[in-house]
Order: C-alpha cells, then structure tokens, then sequence
C-alpha cells in the first residue's frame, strides 16, 4: 500500500472497471441515459480513488501529521493518564480517501469492528458504524491512537497494515471514503491546529510530541 504510486489507489479499480463495463453494454444497448449514469459513475470513482503524489515536508523528527484530508471538527481535552487531546476530523467525498501515517513509527495494534454506515445524523452511527483503531509508537516511545469511522459509504475501511509494520511519516496505510478520524495524543504534545483547519494528509503539520516519554 505504501508503495502504491499510481495516480488511482488500487481499491478503487474495481469499482471503476465496473462502471465501465456498464457503460460499454448500455452503449450496445442503445440505453443512453443509463450509459450516461454509468459515465458518471466512472467519473465518480476516478474522484474517489484518487492518489496524488503528496509533497513530503521535512518537519523536525516529533513532527505529528494529518492522517487524513478534512476539516477539524473539535478538539477535546481529556483528563486521562495517557492521553491529553481528542480531536476529530471530518472527511468528505470531495477529499481524497488515502489514509497517511502520522509520524514515522510501527504499528502496536490494530483493531476492526464491522458494522453499519449509518448518517452522523444517526445517534446510533457512532456506536455501531464500521470503525477502525490504530496504535502508532516511535523509537522513542511517543504513542497516538488513530480511530476512523466510516459514515455513509459504498465500502467499508479498508487497512492495509499489520501489527508491528515500520512505516515512514506520510506512508500509505489504508482507505477510507467518507469517514470520521479521531486523533488520541499524549499529554507531550504541542498542538498547531484549532476547530475548522482544513487538513491535508501528509501535510499538514498537527503538533509536536515535545519531550519523549520515559
């Protein structure tokens, strides 16, 4: 997955081959508003699935990074013994769906929970929506939670990591459509966003783990 550098990430294939098989039998057809709405489809798809090439920015080593591009929709301080910021973003079809590692680390853990892909309008979404959580550590034992929730979606979260993989900062772990990714950060670290920052993947610089954890 991290390797993957063609301009449409590989899960969207599918979906795209599909739509165009669509289009060719309702062209045989003579069926021109449905070929039309298979056009769309494959249009669509391209969007979604798209892969660009982000520009790696050198911030210092215990630089954190959006995981995701959205837009921060609320930062919660936590009276927790491990972890000190909650902060949600949302992501939308119009944003690329590739999710990006935060900071060079391995993965601790990874945890799955199928489910539905219900509206945030829904009470129920966040508790029985499809959701995934990722465990990140550095070499110098900095740790932040990564959870993604999928709101309504053609397709469900899909990760392409394994226990204990080394990752580089900005390297590519998965993809999801239409979600809602939640950052768990420790009590050393230095926040550089507020509520509304719009997010880029990779890119955007989320803070600063200050002093490692003994």
């Amino acid at each position: 997955m991290k390797n993957n550098l063609l301009p449409i990430a590989k899960e969207g294939w599918n979906y795209i081959l599909g739509a165009i098989s669509l289009f060719v039998i309702f062209a045989f057809l003579d069926l021109d508003f449905l070929q039309f709405f298979a056009f769309l489809a494959t249009i669509f798809f391209i969007f979604v699935f798209r892969n660009p090439e982000r520009q790696h920015l050198y911030y210092q080593e215990n630089s954190v990074v959006s995981p995701v591009d959205g837009v921060v929709a609320s930062i919660k301080e936590l009276k927790d013994d491990k972890y000190a910021y909650k902060i949600e973003i949302d992501s939308s079809y119009f944003n690329v769906s590739l999710l990006r590692t935060p900071f060079s680390s391995s993965i601790e853990s990874i945890e799955k929970q199928n489910g539905a892909r219900l509206s945030t309008l829904s009470s129920l979404s966040k508790k029985i929506n499809e959701n995934s959580e990722l465990i990140f550590i550095d070499k110098n034992s900095n740790t932040a939670k990564v959870s993604h929730r999928v709101k309504q979606s053609f397709m469900g979260i899909n990760i392409k990591a394994r226990e204990f993989q080394n990752f580089n900062q900005g390297s590519r772990y998965g993809v999801m459509v239409n979600g809602v990714t939640t950052l768990y950060l420790p009590q050393n670290f230095r926040l550089n966003i507020s509520v509304g920052s719009e997010l880029v993947a990779s890119e955007t610089l989320v803070g600063y783990f200050t002093t490692a954890i003994d």
